[in-house]
């Protein structure tokens, strides 16, 4: 953009709030932002002797081809009209947030006779209480297991809980009191569904108190096996408790802001309090990123908030003043449906102690990834050295063979990038060879299969710096040949194996071998270069008994008429859904098939000859 056009522009914005869109040269959105000022907003990324955009103006200068502005009434609107363009222009130099449909939220339904747990991904307007979103699937299930060993709520889903006649193991462990088939008091359990609301709303004071008063009154009745068991509750909700540090003795709800940066590196820590206690630490890492700080802290709590589902506290407490402050307090008391407070910088009291421990998080959360940058770079480099390589391997691939008795045979290609798992590069597949037991054959079909697309260079099949086999010598040649097959010769690549050291078997050892090489590379035993070897050869084993187990499952759901010609998968699903099992719609007779909800008549000629091979007689044709 030249200066001359850039200068009239500038001096063209209104005072109004808004967003500011900025264009490339291209004309394609790369940055969206809000103001309470659009002209003093935007005039500040052309100040060269501001120091607090130092990362942003070189970005400008490089891209920028055309500012565009939109004007609003307030600046609630602004924040509103930010988060919508930005999930429409998907600007490259914003701040991407995960969409709210990779957070886990638990929902329970108190409506039902007899509620229940469940783990979903959109919560909804349905009357159900939500908690979360919780930031990883494990956090979330950890959470059910909890409660699920110590508070007694049933587990299954509404059809199997219908059609039970008799309590399940989890009956038997004292897991859940089965009023699917015995005579539960609805009082009793209605009495462990608040205890559980209170559990995951973290409101343990209460829930404790509660819990002691029923175990005196069960004590006193001498009720001693329910009073162990309120006992035992208490204990779990007290561990849990202990293992949260304490933040001050009140019940204001608070999400605490750090952030600590390194260049164009930051960390932004989030703490949430919830009734006096630090429940939850979430960090968010940004490799590159040159927004300034007020901006990125500014983006990422929209983006947060504006997850479906996403509870808004009492006060959101931050280190700096975020862009729009007055609007983002205003939107996010609507979405609460009472005030919320902005803190910045509290310089006394429980907010400021709160404030110091995330920014502590936050820097010791930037020092651990740069250390693990820094080890994974080291163990690259290590073997790297080990295995004669020209650079340090930045990606490296395994891939591992797994069958269940010599059948349902899948192979696995897992990823690593800087010593960490690459999910996007996991590949699965389904071997189709004869005699797929053949864990070479398999190993054959496999790579040729990888190799073939990456030599092709195909998107998402890019070849690795390093690919590594499990196995010893004869899965490495497997390995070898095949690239020689498709001329990838260059590619490195050599095999794990654990063999045992002596005749005795007395020790097992990881043992690595290369192309041309008779003996194992020497590598010393949990030295620094096997680490990324054993860690993905480990995650490919890991992986390719999932791919198995996935398969085995698949098929094991499949009945003799999913084989039929001439049906399709929804008709099958209807017949089964009707009459039950494969046996109950043998016995039917055509036209019974015929009026099955879903079926029709076609579908269900073609289920009846797969059932009662040569019983229907086609009629005979009137051509010669």
């Amino acid at each position: 953009m030249r200066e001359e056009d850039l200068r009239a522009r500038l001096d063209g914005l209104p005072a109004s709030p808004g967003c500011y869109l900025f264009r490339n040269k291209k004309g394609a959105v790369v940055y969206v932002g809000k103001a309470r000022s659009l002209r003093q907003r935007v005039r500040q990324y052309f100040q060269p002797n501001s120091s607090d955009y130092r990362y942003f103006i070189p970005l400008l200068e490089r891209v920028l081809g055309d500012i565009e502005t939109v004007v609003t009434a307030t600046e609630k609107e602004a924040v509103l009209l930010e988060n919508s363009l930005i999930k429409q222009h998907r600007p490259k130099y914003n701040v991407r947030l995960r969409d709210d449909k990779d957070y886990l939220s638990v929902r329970l339904d108190k409506r039902v006779a007899w509620p229940r747990l469940e783990v979903v991904r959109r919560p909804r307007a349905d009357g159900a209480v939500y908690f979360g979103p919780y930031p990883s699937a494990t956090e979330a299930r950890r959470t059910l297991k909890t409660i699920n060993r110590h508070f007694q709520l049933r587990t299954c889903d509404d059809d199997e809980f219908a059609r039970r006649s008799r309590p399940c193991l989890e009956f038997q462990i004292k897991r859940c009191a089965a009023p699917c088939v015995l005579p539960v008091p609805p009082g009793e359990y209605a009495q462990q569904v608040t205890y559980v609301e209170l559990f995951l709303g973290g409101r343990t004071a209460q829930l404790v108190a509660g819990l002691e008063g029923e175990m005196r009154e069960a004590a006193k009745h001498l009720e001693f096996e329910q009073a162990a068991r309120l006992r035992d509750q208490i204990n779990a909700v007290a561990k849990v408790t202990e293992s949260q540090r304490v933040a001050e003795v009140s019940e204001t709800d608070r999400d605490v802001v750090g952030i600590y940066r390194e260049g164009e590196s930051v960390v932004l820590t989030l703490l949430l309090v919830r009734n006096g206690f630090v429940r939850d630490t979430q960090s968010m890492t940004f490799g590159r990123t040159e927004l300034p700080d007020d901006e990125l802290v500014s983006q990422v709590l929209t983006g947060r908030y504006a997850a479906e589902g996403a509870p808004v506290p009492d006060e959101v407490v931050l280190p700096l003043e975020p862009e729009g402050r007055d609007g983002i307090a205003e939107w996010l008391g609507e979405l609460r449906g009472r005030p919320v407070a902005i803190v910045v910088k509290p310089e006394e009291g429980s907010a400021s102690r709160l404030l110091s421990m995330a920014m502590e998080n936050a820097r010791h959360a930037f020092r651990e990834k740069r250390m693990a940058v820094a080890s994974a770079g080291a163990q690259a480099e290590a073997l790297a050295r080990a295995l004669g390589l020209e650079e340090p391997p930045r990606t490296l691939e395994c891939v591992d063979i797994s069958h269940h008795a010599g059948a349902e045979t899948v192979g696995a290609v897992v990823s690593l990038r800087d010593g960490a798992p690459y999910k996007p590069g996991y590949k699965g597949f389904h071997v189709r060879t004869e005699n797929s037991g053949d864990d070479y054959k398999a190993m054959h079909e496999v790579l040729s299969r990888r190799f073939r697309r990456g030599r092709n260079g195909e998107r998402g099949w890019e070849l690795p710096d390093l690919f590594v086999v499990d196995g010893g010598r004869g899965q490495l040649q497997i390995a070898v040949t095949v690239l020689k097959e498709l001329g990838l010769e260059e590619l490195p690549v050599c095999s794990l194996a654990k063999e045992r050291e002596n005749v005795l078997g007395e020790k097992v050892v990881d043992r690595v071998y290369q192309p041309g090489r008779k003996n194992p590379v020497t590598i010393r035993e949990n030295g620094p270069a096997l680490v990324p070897l054993a860690r993905a050869r480990d995650e490919a084993h890991r992986f390719a008994n999932r791919v198995r187990e996935r398969l085995h499952h698949k098929k094991r759901l499949r009945s003799s008429l999913d084989d039929a010609r001439g049906i399709g998968p929804d008709a099958v699903k209807a017949l089964l859904r009707h009459f039950g099992s494969v046996a109950k719609a043998s016995e039917a007779s055509l036209a019974e098939l015929a009026a099955a909800p879903g079926v029709g008549a076609r579908s269900a000629r073609a289920a009846y000859e797969h059932l009662h091979p040569g019983v229907l007689q086609l009629p005979e044709s009137d051509d010669p």
